[in-house]
């Protein structure tokens, strides 16, 4: 059975989609601990993400830089952290958290997003990735 990524991915469910190519899609977590906290999902589905292929574990930071980029430059933060964690779903995936503080990157304090302020943030991001300023 497909994971949730997967059907997100193959567009069977819906998502706030961010960047995606033919290796990664990147899109808005419904329950993000901070505004504009992106999942990058690589399109292969493999559970672990340190089990992904070397050179997918290296082309997933090099996807993920310019939407670190646009993270910082849309939402005024510090730093963009980057979180691996993956228990809550058995497809590999990095965490982009716009971060202030280190306390900002703790995972348990998900909150759900109003559609509409997800819809908009991706809107922007998607803007601040095409203007790359």
């Amino acid at each position: 059975m497909p994971s949730i990524f997967s059907r997100i991915i193959a567009r069977e469910l819906p998502s706030y989609p961010v960047r995606e190519d033919d290796r990664f899609y990147a899109f808005l977590d419904i329950y993000p601990v901070q505004p504009g906290h992106t999942l990058v999902v690589p399109k292969v589905e493999i559970d672990y993400f340190f089990d992904l292929p070397e050179s997918i574990l290296r082309e997933i930071w090099v996807f993920s830089q310019p939407i670190a980029d646009a993270l910082r430059r849309v939402t005024g933060c510090l730093r963009v952290g980057a979180v691996v964690a993956g228990l809550e779903v058995p497809h590999a995936h990095l965490h982009l958290i716009p971060m202030n503080t280190e306390a900002d990157l703790h995972l348990d304090h998900r909150v759900k997003a109003e559609p509409e302020a997800l819809s908009a943030m991706a809107e922007a991001l998607r803007k601040a990735l095409a203007s790359g300023s």
